[in-house]
């Protein structure tokens, strides 16, 4: 090819390529001018301000506790409104009394809490403006109240169990409400229906007039609720976004205890459930709790595998009551009781065996020391997940879960001796009691069943399923 062909043949392919250019910048053109703009989704009722309204909102408006004469926990209850007027007026925001007490500078709800945050308001506020549409599924809205208290198909896996302090009520976690029953297990005295889905906690403050529950819905929101003993009504108070666990009281019943998810510990005063501080010595959840005799100190266990010491007047963080040895500890605590006379705690977690140990060190801490260990118990097979003593703390009771087994055993405090280990668990236990009176022992777990031991002979008194249970009906289409 000579110089003048090759000269030509990249002139004619100039002239090809800037044609080909021109054509394409033409069509984008024109597909950019005729493109419509993305539209953008109608915001979903169920599944981004539902959420938002039953973590922050739900705790102060809900049936037994309507604040303001609004509830919340349903669509048309928070359609209709309370004292303020109307909560939602479809496609006015403006006259809706939901945006206007969470917009402002200031505003008015969440009361004595954080406000929310400009995203979500702005959220609520175009859901009302499309229209305020309730998406729910049919099959997941929420029927439950005190009226129409849950029905059961199954027994529930019981979390949590609690004497009175007189001996004459059991306590039993059920799905989204507490199960009273006579001790005896006689018959059932009262269904206490909140709104919390999960009970993971029960505890009756030593005077005997006020039942606590610890909970939530995972993800959503953790709960304590205070039932009133004389009539059982309830107050009731959220406290953080995800589960909490671990319940107790101070030994005078003035201030509560809890941990959660969040790996955090609140301490609440009990007189009108204002939060009195929050402690974060921990690195995981906060799986349980417990006061010093004096009531000035504050215990804690966690799947972070340490026991810690606090002080509860400004929350300081004291000690590791726990070895903090690398390697020393086995695995997370899940459940800890103070010894009924001194300051002394008993724990139990991964590792399956029970631990007492002394609240205060009284030696400078040296690495590879287990200073405040007073002993160990023979250990049960899986892992530890309750506990408790009795009256005196001469005797203690553990319940342990071991894939699909489980086992509960009693042992003598002072010598470790195990006196007996109770039949009858072939399912992982998640709650023991003593009772107060000392004759009787109560275990709980993932069978659903409630069974009642001597608590000087171990042996089997009675069994029960503390729900009805209601055969199930298959949806016909």
């Amino acid at each position: 090819m000579s110089f003048l062909q090759f000269d030509g043949w990249i002139s004619r392919f100039s002239v090809v390529l800037l044609a080909l250019v021109t054509f394409l910048t033409v069509s984008q053109s024109g597909v950019a001018q005729d493109a419509k703009p993305a539209e953008v989704a109608p915001v979903s009722f169920y599944r981004q301000v539902r959420p938002v309204i039953q973590r922050h909102c739900s705790g102060c408006h809900q049936p037994s506790k309507a604040g303001g004469k609004l509830i919340v926990t349903s669509f048309e209850a928070l359609a209709k409104g309370g004292e303020s007027g109307p909560g939602i007026v479809p496609h006015k925001p403006a006259e809706s009394s939901l945006v206007e007490v969470i917009s402002g500078e200031k505003p008015r709800m969440p009361l004595k809490a954080d406000p929310l945050k400009k995203v979500q308001v702005e959220l609520i506020t175009r859901w009302i403006a499309e229209g305020a549409k309730d998406d729910t599924p049919m099959a997941l809205q929420d029927n439950i109240s005190a009226e129409h208290p849950p029905v059961y198909t199954n027994p529930p896996v019981i979390t949590a169990l609690a004497y009175s302090p007189d001996s004459k009520l059991l306590a039993v976690s059920g799905f989204r409400e507490i199960l009273v029953h006579n001790a005896d297990g006689s018959g059932l005295v009262k269904r206490l229906v909140g709104r919390s889905q999960r009970i993971e906690s029960l505890a009756f403050s030593l005077d005997g007039k006020i039942l606590a529950a610890v909970g939530g819905t995972p993800s959503l929101f953790g709960e304590v609720q205070f039932w009133n003993t004389a009539d059982w009504t309830e107050r009731s108070a959220s406290f953080a976004s995800d589960v909490m666990y671990g319940g107790s009281f101070s030994d005078d019943s003035k201030t509560f205890a809890c941990g959660g998810a969040d790996n955090s510990i609140r301490l609440i005063k009990v007189e009108d459930m204002t939060l009195l501080r929050k402690l974060d010595p921990h690195s995981d959840w906060v799986l349980g709790t417990g006061f010093s005799v004096d009531g000035k100190n504050l215990v804690t266990v966690s799947r972070d595998m340490a026991m810690k010491l606090s002080i509860v007047e400004n929350g300081q963080f004291v000690d590791n009551i726990t070895s903090i040895t690398p390697g020393a500890l086995k695995g997370g605590l899940m459940a800890v009781r103070r010894h009924p006379l001194r300051d002394e705690f008993l724990t139990g977690g991964a590792d399956g065996e029970p631990k007492l140990y002394k609240m205060i060190r009284t030696q400078v801490r040296m690495i590879g020391d287990d200073f405040n260990r007073i002993r160990g118990y023979a250990p049960l097979p899986g892992r530890i997940f309750t506990l408790d003593f009795n009256t005196d703390g001469s005797k203690f009771v553990v319940g342990s879960s071991a894939a699909m087994t489980g086992a509960v055993r009693v042992y003598n405090t002072e010598d470790a001796k195990l006196l007996f280990e109770l039949p009858g668990h072939s399912r992982g236990v998640f709650s023991v009691d003593f009772r107060p009176d000392g004759a009787q022992i109560a275990t709980g777990g993932f069978d659903g069943t409630i069974r009642l031991f001597d608590a000087n002979t171990g042996l089997l008194v009675k069994q029960f399923v503390p729900v009805v249970i209601s055969p199930a009906v298959a949806s016909q289409k």
